[in-house]
């Protein structure tokens, strides 16, 4: 790692109130004392003491750039590990280049995309996964996916794979030994304790791969279907729930023949709310492409608001849509929708079809009862997708690896069952110690660290 001093903007670019230039090095501090001048005089920024602010103005040659606040952080108690000036400026773009260009010529260079995170992790202050839970932290855009960032940059997710491996690290170990010894046919690594290790270590696995799916729901928002026949009133729904004319509303059955999608908040959770076209036999071609999209979004919600026309539909229509759905829709939430309740008899309809389970009875156009599905959504998702505080896994690259640890887990249990030799056994668990390294970073390369860090933004 180069051991210079970098420098770049801290805050987003542009003008604003305040901007901050963050500085990075083992010359930090001393490049910019001179640059500075304390409110109090003869007060030099390299003797005061570590997480510090201080009041003053900015120069160079002389000139007078800005009235600042310089924050010192002495290495290795900062962020990246080494001595860090962060110095808090008035927003102006001119000021902000002025103060930049000064530190480059005085020694300084502009920092690379996440290069600040990535001193972090050479240094030792955070691991691999934890600095990608920052650029994910950075890009949160609602509370769930912003607590699960904040829960894995703390190390949640990370601790749990470091204890796996540091167990499995023993076994080996002691199989490695075992070969050392091999003429003299001994047995260090107890098998029966391997083999009760593997099992947690599989089970373990196996939950962190599974729980990716929610992961990525957390991150980019919980799908939500809104499917049913054609005019049922999806579309005015979805306007509904978004507060705008989002989708086109029409009286000719089979106008949605796209998916429309939208985003929302609601109680911390990003919902992202799919109207899709209406399902039903038609010879229209660019209208059966659509009800093809329609199933596709289905299988890729985990939410399916089934909407039907109350004041048209019978009890055993719906009974039927609704019966196919339960079968199409396994492990996910299925929520019963009676609509357009306002053009007939509210209790006629509610007698009508009180029987199903959980339904909901609301106007779309009147908006009557939507705030109450927006309830009842949230009820749902806690009830089922976020029904426990486990670790969760929200990282293709750490899927991926998991999926190859748990790969060579299986294939150390086989081994153990046939009996192979030690070598072999121990081939697999280092495969297995491989994986569950490149997510920490125990493990790393240079085009892996590369991939990761060039998606940061500059200045963190």
């Amino acid at each position: 790692m180069k051991k210079d001093n970098i420098c770049a903007l801290a805050t987003a670019s542009g003008q604003g109130a305040i901007a901050i230039i963050r500085v990075s090095g083992p010359d930090a501090v001393v490049l910019c004392d001179p640059l500075f001048q304390s409110k109090k005089k003869d007060k030099r920024l390299s003797d005061q003491a570590s997480h510090t602010v201080h009041l003053g103005t900015f120069f160079n040659d002389g000139h007078l750039i800005d009235e600042v606040l310089v924050s010192v952080f002495k290495g290795p108690n900062s962020y990246t590990g080494e001595n860090v000036v962060e110095i808090s400026c008035h927003g102006s773009t001119f000021i902000q280049q002025q103060i930049i260009q000064v530190l480059i010529n005085k020694g300084c260079r502009t920092a690379e995309p996440g290069e600040f995170t990535f001193r972090a992790f050479m240094n030792g202050k955070m691991d691999l996964s934890q600095a990608e839970a920052v650029a994910d932290l950075i890009s949160s855009s609602n509370e769930k996916s912003h607590h699960l960032a904040l829960s894995q940059m703390r190390g949640g997710f990370s601790n749990e794979i470091k204890a796996l491996r540091e167990e499995l690290i023993k076994f080996a170990s002691l199989i490695e030994l075992e070969l050392d010894f091999s003429t003299e046919d001994v047995e260090f690594a107890d098998r029966v304790q391997l083999q009760e290790l593997l099992n947690r270590l599989k089970q373990v696995l196996r939950k962190l791969i599974d729980s990716f799916a929610l992961g990525n729901v957390l991150k980019n928002g919980i799908p939500v279907a809104i499917v049913g026949e054609p005019n049922v009133g999806k579309s005015t729904l979805l306007n509904a729930l978004l507060n705008e004319d989002r989708a086109i509303v029409s009286p000719v059955a089979g106008t949605t023949r796209d998916t429309v999608e939208d985003e929302m908040i609601i109680e911390g959770m990003s919902f992202r709310f799919i109207d899709t076209a209406g399902i039903r036999d038609t010879q229209d071609q660019i209208e059966s492409i659509g009800i093809e999209k329609t199933f596709e979004k289905i299988n890729q919600a985990k939410v399916v608001l089934y909407l039907f026309d109350a004041s048209t539909s019978t009890f055993e229509r719906v009974s039927k849509e609704l019966e196919k759905l339960e079968a199409d829709t396994k492990g996910k939430q299925l929520i019963a929708i009676a609509n357009k309740v306002d053009r007939g008899d509210a209790t006629q309809i509610e007698s009508t079809f009180g029987g199903i389970d959980n339904i909901l009875f609301i106007s779309a156009k009147q908006k009557a009862n939507v705030e109450r599905l927006k309830v009842l959504l949230t009820e749902k998702v806690k009830q089922g997708l976020l029904s426990n505080d486990d670790v969760i896994v929200s990282n293709s690259r750490h899927y991926e690896a998991l999926s190859q640890a748990l790969n060579h887990v299986v294939q150390v249990q086989e081994g153990l069952e046939s009996g192979i030799s030690g070598d072999l056994l121990a081939m697999d668990i280092r495969q297995s110690l491989f994986h569950l390294g490149e997510i920490t970073g125990e493990i790393t390369t240079d085009d892996l660290l590369d991939s990761i860090f060039r998606d940061f933004c500059i200045g963190k």
